[in-house]
């Protein structure tokens, strides 16, 4: 009998203190300002970057960056075929084409090489993602876009702090997107940050998020700016299209509080990936993630491609049912490419084809790498290497 062992709270840090703060206030709606405002200088800080703008999930960031950026009907963007559909989603939120490049046999992050086939004329932004923490080949990709004049979003929604040949992951492109969902490095429920060094387009990207009030600047704080102009009931506060997408202050708070010990949250996603590198070293029926030489993966998740089926007969669902029993709490598959799902596949994206990834999809095995406890993480590890003595022999 397998005990569950619980595990060590999240929120050790000065969440719960922070959150008091708040509702102490009275003031935890996303117009109080201080606490996102704290948050968005955390990362402007943290990047050394101008901008940051706050937003109340990572797929209403991607939309107002698109938005900024100037995709709409008709245009065009690019992104991998191996990903979440929330790219996708954003995409088709302005109208716009999601088209899929092929991925890296290896790295399982978007070919450039293959990318560069996919622009046509009505190309307008490139999405590439950061896989499970690990930066795309950005100098390439930026590259191809400085070539067909093409802004760079990066999709860094399981990368905090990854690296790329000396820089961080979402320093590069244009502008670039992160994820606070409960599962990510940083996790508040539900959340997302926007960072750039573009003035224009980051005041586009807050006034997008921030219903279109037309006294908002690219730098962060209260939405009133100037609360005077509000009290004339002949003044026009809006003056451009925009969403409700603002972070409350609750969900700032409780970033605030898991900002001010990232490094040590990061450190242990790498650990824990360390124990399975360790495990699977010399099986060469699975096969993980690989990281180039000059790059940092901070591992949201630890991916393997699962090659049991031809080295040993063992279909992949039997090894997640033996990994289970053995002590292990899962793994999650892969999503589905995006235009395979029905949501796309019933607007006419079905028919687009990306083979490394239609192969490696259905065999990648998403392996948890939150833990918070380093034993229990150790008790996970040692279950893969009781099944893959199980199946090995």
């Amino acid at each position: 009998m397998v005990v569950k062992q619980k595990q060590l709270s999240k929120y050790i840090g000065n969440e719960l203190e922070y959150v008091k703060q708040v509702l102490d206030s009275e003031k935890p709606s996303a117009t109080s300002g201080s606490w996102t405002q704290s948050l968005e200088q955390q990362f402007v800080e943290r990047f050394g970057i101008n901008y940051a703008i706050a937003h109340n999930s990572g797929t209403s960031g991607l939309h107002t960056c698109l938005r900024a950026a100037g995709v709409g009907p008709g245009d065009e963007v690019i992104s991998p075929a191996l990903t979440v559909v929330m790219n996708s989603f954003a995409t088709l939120y302005q109208g716009a084409v999601p088209v899929f490049a092929d991925i890296d046999p290896d790295t399982f992050n978007i070919n450039p090489e293959d990318l560069r086939k996919r622009i046509t004329p009505r190309t307008k932004a490139i999405m590439p993602v950061s896989l499970y923490g690990l930066p795309p080949d950005m100098d390439a990709i930026m590259e191809i876009a400085a070539e067909h004049n093409l802004t760079v979003i990066e999709d860094n929604a399981q990368c905090l702090l990854g690296t790329y040949k000396g820089r961080l992951a979402g320093t590069i492109g244009h502008m670039s997107m992160f994820s606070f969902e409960n599962s990510k490095h940083i996790g508040i429920g539900e959340g997302g940050m926007v960072i750039s060094n573009d003035e224009e387009l980051a005041l586009e990207v807050r006034k997008n998020a921030g219903i279109g009030y037309k006294n908002l600047t690219a730098d962060g704080g209260r939405v009133k700016l100037n609360e005077d102009p509000f009290q004339d009931p002949n003044y026009k506060r809006h003056d451009c299209l925009g969403w409700n997408y603002r972070m409350t202050e609750l969900c700032a708070a409780v970033g605030v509080a898991q900002m001010e010990r990232i490094d040590e949250i990061v450190k242990r996603h790498q650990q824990v990936a360390q124990l399975y590198t360790e495990v699977i070293d010399g099986c060469d029926w699975l096969i993980p993630q690989q990281v180039p030489q000059g790059y940092t993966n901070t591992y949201w998740s630890y991916a393997v491609k699962y090659e049991g089926m031809a080295a040993l007969g063992v279909p992949w669902k039997d090894f997640y049912q033996t990994y289970k029993n053995m002590g292990g709490d899962g793994f999650y598959a892969a999503w589905s490419l995006p235009y395979q799902e029905p949501a796309l596949d019933k607007l006419g994206y079905g028919t687009q084809s990306c083979p490394v990834a239609e192969e490696i999809q259905p065999k990648l095995m998403q392996f948890k790498a939150n833990y918070r406890d380093m034993e229990l993480a150790q008790q996970k590890s040692d279950a893969l290497a009781k099944t893959i003595e199980f199946f090995q022999g």
